[in-house]
């Protein structure tokens, strides 16, 4: 009988256990590594998300140009495809920060400006990938969605700019 109980209780943790490493996968984004996820996670305000949000993009970018350049002999339109999935990923999740502090009038015009001008520069280097490669048809549909989200973030900062609360007004005495 007491082993009996010892099995269901042993059960009872082990099947716990599994829940709990299954939640707290669930809320890491597939492209973010485990220290980039951390370094969000410990970010104390709106500015420091959005600038690690687009450090990361940026250095999927960078990822992507060195992929484009250098073809790996295996797994590199996989690799090219996730690269620009990733890239993607950070720039959303940069303007979801965005539209969330403009909703919480939080100041967020540091962020706003990086976006802007961050998302400039990866809109021309996204522009001269080479669309007429042999492989270029197997990730021209996530290339596509790439250009795609980058304009819709620089609209959106570009709009955010007229919509972001004014700084506060400092009184002379």
């Amino acid at each position: 009988m007491k082993l009996r109980h010892s099995l269901l209780f042993l059960s009872v943790i082990i099947l716990y256990g599994a829940l709990a490493a299954g939640s707290n996968a669930q809320t890491q984004k597939d492209y973010l590594s485990s220290l980039e996820a951390d370094k969000i996670r410990e970010a104390d305000t709106p500015n420091e998300r959005i600038t690690l949000f687009l450090s990361f993009a940026d250095d999927r970018i960078k990822k992507l140009q060195y992929e484009l350049e250098h073809p790996s002999d295996n797994r590199h339109v996989e690799m090219v495809n996730s690269l620009l999935n990733a890239y993607v990923g950070c720039v959303d999740d940069a303007a979801d920060i965005i539209q969330l502090g403009i909703e919480k009038q939080q100041n967020i015009r540091k962020g706003i400006d990086l976006m802007a001008s961050r998302t400039k520069d990866f809109l021309a280097i996204l522009q001269k990938i080479p669309t007429d490669a042999p492989d270029a048809e197997l990730y021209k549909d996530n290339l596509d969605d790439a250009l795609e989200g980058t304009r819709d973030a620089a609209k959106e900062a570009d709009a955010a700019k007229k919509n972001v609360a004014p700084p506060p007004v400092r009184r002379k005495k």
